[in-house]
C-alpha cells in the first residue's frame, strides 16, 4: 500500500499521540513562532563570535531546549570552550568553568562546609562551588579521576548537591556542558558508561575548513571583539523547556524510535548484521528518551507542534553514538559508533 508524505512525516492518521493532545488556536501558533524567531536570533548572535560549526550549535541548543546534558568532543583549539561560554552568555544564563585535572577533588566541584568564626558561638556554613551554576562548563572531564567525575553524578541527575548531609538544590535551568579531547588519552580517565548515559547528546566538534579557518584568524587577531548581546531571559528558557513536553510524538513514531534503539542490541534478531558483530551492549532506555525529547525539541525549533520522522532521524547520531559499546573487532577494523548509527537508519524503516 502506498504511504503518502503526510503519513511518512507523520504516521498513519487516527494514530494516537504519545503525550498531550496537539496544542490548538493562534496563541500556541504564536508561541511556537515566537520560539523559531527567538531561536534563530539566539544562533545568529553566536554565529558572530564562533565561525561555522552551525550544526554543533544547533545540536547543543536542541539539548538545552530539551532540558539535558551535552558531550562535546573534539580536538584543542576548536572553540569548545568560546561556545559554552558564548551560550551562556547570549542565554542570559550564569556560566562556571570549571578546568578538570588529576589533582581535583570533589569537594571543588560541589562545594563544602567550612568553620564560620565570626558566627554566634561558631557554625559551620556552607559554601557554594563552581556547579552552582545555570551552565556548568566542565572542561577535558576526562582528565580527573573517576571520584571526581562521580561528584557529577547527581548534581546531572538529580539537580542537587549533599554536603555534610543536607541536600542543596542547584539553579533552574542546569545544564553541564563537558568537553574531552578524543587525541591525547595518556594519563586521563575515559568517562564510565553510566556517566556517559547521563548525557543526552554527545556532540562530535569537526575541523573548521579553509575558508573558516581564514575568518577566525581575521575575527580573532583584530583590535575590536564582536559583541555577544544577552537576548534571552531564564524565565524565557525555563517556558520553552515545559513547551518541549506538549510537543506531540504519535504512536508510530514512538515506535518507530523504540526500533532504532532496539536495533542498537546485538542480541535483538533485528539488529543489523554489522551491529551483531561490533557491538557489545547497545542503548539504554535513556537513548529513546534522549530520541524522543530532542525529537520534540526538534519540532518545536522548526515551530511545529508535532513530531516528524525527520526529527527522530536527526538526532539519531547525538542521542545514540555514545551509547554503543563496541567490542575489539570494531576497533580492529576502523568501524565506529556513528558508521552503525548511520547503517541502523539506513534499514530500520519508519513505517512498520
Amino acid at each position: 500500500m502506498a504511504v503518502s508524505d503526510k503519513e511518512r512525516d507523520y504516521g498513519p492518521a487516527g494514530t494516537g499521540g504519545a503525550g498531550l493532545p496537539a496544542p490548538e488556536g493562534a496563541e500556541i501558533t504564536r508561541r511556537l513562532h515566537e520560539v523559531t524567531r527567538r531561536l534563530g536570533e539566539v544562533q545568529e548572535a553566536i554565529g558572530r563570535v564562533i565561525v561555522g560549526q552551525q550544526e554543533v550549535v544547533h545540536q547543543v541548543l536542541i539539548a538545552l531546549l530539551a532540558g539535558g546534558h551535552v558531550l562535546l568532543e573534539g580536538i584543542p583549539g576548536l572553540g569548545k570552550t568560546v561556545l559554552v561560554r558564548t551560550i551562556g552568555q547570549v542565554t542570559g544564563l550564569t556560566f562556571r568553568r570549571i578546568q578538570f585535572t588529576p589533582d581535583l577533588m570533589p569537594a571543588d566541584i560541589t562545594g563544602t562546609q567550612v568553620f564560620d568564626e565570626r558566627g554566634s558561638g561558631g557554625a559551620f556554613r556552607f559554601v557554594p562551588g563552581p556547579v552552582f551554576a545555570n551552565i556548568v562548563l566542565a572542561d577535558e572531564i576526562n582528565r580527573a579521576t573517576p571520584k571526581t567525575q562521580s561528584a557529577l553524578l547527581e548534581a546531572m541527575q538529580e539537580r542537587t548537591v549533599t554536603v555534610g548531609g543536607t541536600s542543596y538544590p542547584l539553579p533552574n535551568p542546569f545544564f553541564v556542558l563537558a568537553t574531552q579531547n578524543p587525541l591525547e588519552m595518556e594519563g586521563t580517565y575515559p568517562l564510565p558508561e553510566a556517566q556517559l548515559d547521563r548525557f543526552l547528546f554527545k556532540v562530535n566538534v569537526p575541523y573548521p575548513t579553509a575558508e573558516e579557518l581564514a575568518v577566525i584568524a581575521a575575527r580573532t587577531t583584530g583590535a575590536v571583539e564582536p559583541p555577544v548581546p544577552a537576548l534571552l531571559e531564564p524565565h524565557e528558557l525555563l517556558e520553552w523547556l515545559e513547551l518541549v513536553r506538549h510537543v506531540v510524538v504519535v504512536e508510530d513514531i514512538m515506535n518507530y524510535a523504540v526500533r532504532l534503539v532496539l536495533a542498537t542490541q546485538p542480541e535483538n534478531p533485528h539488529a543489523p548484521e554489522r551491529v551483531r558483530r561490533f557491538v557489545r551492549y547497545g542503548s539504554s532506555p535513556r537513548g529513546l528518551q534522549a530520541l524522543i525529547l530532542g525529537a520534540r525539541a526538534e519540532a518545536l525549533r522548526d515551530g511545529r507542534p508535532q513530531v516528524v520522522y525527520r526529527d527522530v532521524q536527526r538526532v539519531a547520531p547525538a542521542a545514540l553514538r555514545h551509547r554503543l559499546i563496541l567490542g575489539f573487532e570494531a576497533a580492529a577494523e576502523g568501524v565506529t559508533a556513528d558508521d552503525l548509527v548511520v547503517e541502523i537508519l539506513a534499514t530500520v524503516p519508519a513505517i512498520s
